[in-house]
C-alpha cells in the first residue's frame, strides 16, 4: 500500500496542471462540504414510461447526455412492457446495455455432471478472447476431451457478535454448539431448495464469528443463504441467555465477492477440478510449440504469480468467467472470488502435457437471479443448463471453460504469438 515520494509528488504535479489552480486551492475543494444540488434520483424498481423520462429528463438537463443517447439505451420500437421482465433485477431503470456474444466450441467434457460436447456463448468487448477460448476448446477436443468432477459445495453467512469478555465468548459458544438440528429446521422453514449442511465457529477474545455453511441447490444462493442466516440469527438473539453487546448479521468473513484465502482453501460455491492430458503432437499442430516450453513457461508464472502475493496460481481465469457469467446471467462480481484457483501443467513421460485446473469457488445458478432473463436464459440454453437440476453441469462447464482459456494463453505465450494475436484481432494487421 505504500507509495514513494517520487510518485506523489508526480501525481500533485498532475493534479495542479490539470486543475490550472494551485494546491492550497485544490486542497479547499477536496474539503468541500456543501450538499448536492443535482436533483435525487428517487429510487423504485418500477419500469415505465413515466419513471424512464422523468430520469431521462434530469440526466439531459443537468449532463451531457442527449437525445440520441436515449435512443442508444432505449429502442422506441419496443414497447415498454418488454422492459417490466426486468423489475426485479434493476432499480432506477434507463435502458439496456448491449454486448456482443461470441461462442467457442464444441468444448467436449467427460465429466461427472457434464458429458458430451458444448457451445459456451461468452459476452465481452475484448477481442483476441473468444478466440483464444475457442483455441483452447479445439485443444481439448482434438486430446479427446477434458475430465471435470465437483469435489465439494457450500456458501457462507457469517455473521458476527460482540461480548463484553472472551468468558461470554466461550459460553456464547457452548449454547450454540447443539443447537444444529434447531437451526436446521429454522432453514427449511425459508426455503425449498436451501439447506444448513455444518457450521463452524472462531472464537478472537470477546468477538464470536458463525460461519453457517449451505448447500443451495441449483441456484447461486447468495440471497437464499442470506434470509436463512438471519432467521437463524434472530433466533439467536431472542433466545441466547449470553446477550452481544452488539451483533451484526454479516461479519466480512464469509468471503462473499472478494478474494480471501479461507475459501480458496475450502468452498464458496462448488469446488471444481478440470484436468486434460495434451499429446504432443495436438500442441505442436495447433499450439505451434511444444510440450517442454508449455511446461517450463508453467513454472516461470508459478513463481511470478507467488511472488506478486496472487492467491492461487493461474494466468487468466477472471477473462473466461466474466464473459461467460455476463452472458448467462450470473452475478458478476463474484467473479472475484470465482477466479481464484490453481493451474498446473507438468510433462508426462510420454512427451504429453498433463495440465490440471482446481477452482475451489464457482458461484453459479441455472435457476433465479438473472437467469430467467431473456437473453441470460438463451444462452444457458445453447448449454441445455437452464431451469433445475443443472447448476452442478454449469459448473463443471465453467471449470472447462476456464481450462481452454489457460491452455490457450499459456500456448500463445510459449510460442511467442501472445502480443501478435491481441494486435491482429483488437487493432488490425497493422497494429494501429
Amino acid at each position: 500500500m505504500a507509495s514513494s515520494i517520487e510518485s506523489i509528488q508526480r501525481m500533485l504535479k498532475l493534479v495542479m496542471e490539470e486543475k490550472k489552480k494551485p494546491l492550497n486551492e485544490i486542497i479547499k475543494g477536496l474539503m468541500n462540504r456543501e450538499k448536492p444540488v443535482l436533483p435525487l434520483i428517487k429510487p423504485s424498481k418500477k419500469i415505465s414510461q413515466g419513471f424512464i423520462d422523468r430520469r431521462w429528463n434530469i440526466l439531459k438537463e443537468h449532463t451531457n447526455a442527449t437525445d440520441e443517447d436515449q435512443e442508444k439505451l432505449l429502442d422506441s420500437s419496443k414497447p415498454i412492457e418488454d422492459y417490466s421482465v426486468y423489475e426485479n433485477n434493476i432499480e432506477n431503470f434507463i435502458g439496456m446495455a448491449s454486448m456482443p456474444i461470441g461462442l467457442i466450441g464444441p468444448l467436449k467434457i467427460n465429466g461427472a455432471f457434464a458429458e458430451g460436447e458444448y457451445y459456451v456463448p461468452l459476452a465481452t468487448t475484448e477481442a483476441a478472447l473468444v478466440a483464444s477460448y475457442n483455441r483452447g476448446a479445439m485443444v481439448i477436443g482434438a486430446s479427446g476431451g477434458c475430465t471435470t468432477f465437483i469435489l465439494n459445495e457450500g456458501v457462507s453467512r457469517v455473521p458476527g457478535f460482540v461480548f463484553n469478555t472472551m468468558i461470554d465468548s466461550g459460553q456464547f459458544i457452548l449454547w450454540v454448539s447443539d443447537k444444529l438440528d434447531i437451526f436446521k429446521g429454522i432453514v427449511e422453514d425459508t426455503t425449498k431448495h436451501g439447506k444448513l449442511v455444518d457450521l463452524n465457529t472462531t472464537l478472537e477474545g470477546n468477538h464470536v464469528y458463525l460461519d453457517f455453511e449451505f448447500t443451495t441447490g441449483d441456484a447461486a444462493g447468495q440471497n437464499m443463504v442470506t434470509i436463512s442466516t438471519n432467521a437463524i440469527y434472530n433466533y439467536i438473539l431472542e433466545n441466547c441467555p449470553i446477550k452481544p453487546v452488539h451483533s451484526y448479521i454479516e461479519a466480512n468473513f464469509s468471503g462473499d465477492k472478494k478474494a480471501n484465502a479461507q475459501s480458496f482453501q475450502n468452498v464458496r460455491g462448488k469446488k471444481v477440478v478440470a484436468e486434460v492430458i495434451i499429446p504432443g503432437k495436438v500442441i505442436e499442430d495447433l499450439l505451434h510449440t511444444t510440450a517442454e516450453k508449455m511446461a517450463k513457461q508453467w513454472v516461470l508464472s508459478a513463481v511470478g504469480s507467488i511472488m506478486s502475493g496472487s492467491i492461487g496460481v493461474q494466468a487468466h481465469i477472471a477473462n473466461g468467467l466474466a464473459a461467460l457469467y455476463i452472458a448467462t446471467g450470473q452475478d458478476a462480481a463474484c467473479v472475484s472470488e470465482s477466479s481464484i484457483g490453481i493451474t498446473r501443467a507438468e510433462l508426462t513421460n510420454d512427451g504429453s502435457l498433463y495440465v490440471c485446473l482446481t477452482l475451489p469457488n464457482i458461484i453459479t445458478g441455472t435457476i433465479g437471479g438473472g437467469t430467467k432473463l431473456p437473453s441470460q436464459s438463451a444462452a444457458l440454453n445453447i448449454m441445455n443448463c437452464l431451469g433445475a437440476g443443472n447448476s452442478r453441469k454449469f459448473s463443471e462447464i465453467c471449470a472447462a471453460m476456464c481450462l481452454a482459456g489457460e491452455l490457450s494463453i499459456a500456448g500463445a505465450i510459449s510460442a511467442e504469438h501472445f502480443t501478435r494475436a491481441h494486435q491482429n484481432l483488437a487493432r488490425g494487421k497493422n497494429g494501429k
